[in-house]
């Protein structure tokens, strides 16, 4: 194999692929990517047996082949050659090397086979859809702050793609839960998604997903099976298995009858509770909401500390009412709205409350209470 490609275009694939491999791998060639270069183009895919890139770029191919290189430290060269550079990959050597030019500069890099490479077989994905870019990142950004990180739980590590219908409108709703708060993002079912298996996707795939939607702005094809999804950008195919469980009946946690509404501006309520929590302890980060009519008082206590007391003007005028949360869901929440208001429907201090974005209503979220 031997190549000349601009540092740019090669840089760019690169920062993709090396963010799937694991820094620590037991299986060497999992540390490497595969470069296969043929008609102009080279080809990268990177794999952890989880989740496969695939991203193609333009180069100058002088030997058609094909090779493994360390991911990461191809990257970092590439990352610190000077702008502009235009870098050579040469493996005709057939020694086990692979050796990298630009300008005055030479790196010769240890290389695996091809043939070591896990083969990523082209699996049936029946249910095929396309989204635009800004849909797919409002469906990740408003529902992935809320997977859970607990491993015993591993059918909450990731967003349960879902169509569900509300009256005769169809819809493709995101659902994540940590069991502590939960968000779900809904919007028109694509066409094509109609009888769609119910998926978790995992959250490093949403991470990987989302970096890529920050360079897209045309369409995303979705396709997936009960096993497994691919995304397909422009010049990148990402393929992800999905979490092999199932999702709660979210449904059931999400209170219908709370009668003590709230409204109050999303931006100042963040910062109020932002300010407040600086006292709360490390560990329970607890804030409390006194409500009384058009009135809210934010309180935190630590004995280590002291105690914060902030009070804002509110839209409210049910009971007099008194209810703790973890500050840190309280504003990874209010970061999501995009409207001036938001509104919480409460019922008491120990039960579910109802966060709302005036805005959006394609957005809800729920917040468990906690003892303050």
């Amino acid at each position: 194999m031997k190549l000349s490609i601009e540092r740019a275009a090669l840089l760019k694939a690169l920062a993709h692929v090396q963010s799937v491999v694991e820094r620590r791998n037991t299986i060497p060639i999992l540390s490497n990517v595969l470069l296969e270069a043929k008609g102009g183009k080279l080809r990268l895919t990177a794999t952890d047996m989880d989740l496969t890139i695939v991203e193609q770029v333009p180069a100058e191919v002088a030997t058609a082949g094909a090779i493994t290189a360390p991911a990461h430290t191809l990257y970092d060269i590439v990352r610190k050659l000077p702008d502009g550079s235009e870098v050579g990959l040469n493996a005709e050597g057939g020694d086990g090397q692979m050796v990298l030019s630009a300008g005055r500069s030479t790196f010769t890099l240890s290389t695996l086979p091809k043939e070591d490479f896990p083969a990523g077989g082209a699996a049936e994905l029946p249910t095929v859809f396309a989204m635009q870019s800004k849909d797919l990142r409002d469906l990740i950004d408003r529902t992935r702050f809320a997977i859970s990180t607990e491993e015993t739980r591993y059918y909450l590590n990731g967003i349960y793609l879902h169509d569900t219908k509300v009256g005769e409108v169809a819809l493709l709703r995101a659902v994540a839960t940590d069991g502590h708060r939960l968000a779900r993002f809904e919007m028109a079912l694509p066409e094509g998604g109609a009888g769609m298996p119910g998926v978790i996707v995992p959250r490093k795939a949403v991470a990987e997903v989302r970096k890529l939607l920050d360079e897209s702005e045309g369409p995303v094809e979705v396709a997936l099976s009960d096993t497994r999804i691919r995304f397909s950008f422009d010049s990148t195919v990402l393929t992800s298995k999905l979490i092999d469980g199932t999702f709660p009946d979210y449904e059931r946690v999400i209170p219908q009858g709370n009668d003590k509404i709230l409204g109050v501006d999303g931006k100042g309520f963040r910062e109020a509770v932002d300010r407040v929590s600086t006292i709360s302890t490390e560990k329970s980060r607890a804030v409390k909401l006194a409500l009384a009519k058009g009135q809210l008082t934010l309180s935190a206590s630590s004995p280590e500390n002291g105690t914060a007391v902030e009070e804002i003007e509110v839209d409210y005028g049910g009971g007099a009412l008194e209810i703790g949360f973890n500050s840190r869901y309280l504003i990874e929440i209010a970061q999501q709205v995009t409207g001036d208001k938001m509104e919480f429907a409460m019922a008491d201090a120990a039960s579910p409350t109802v966060v709302r974005d005036s805005a959006d209503p394609a957005a809800l979220y729920v917040i468990m209470p906690m003892r303050v």
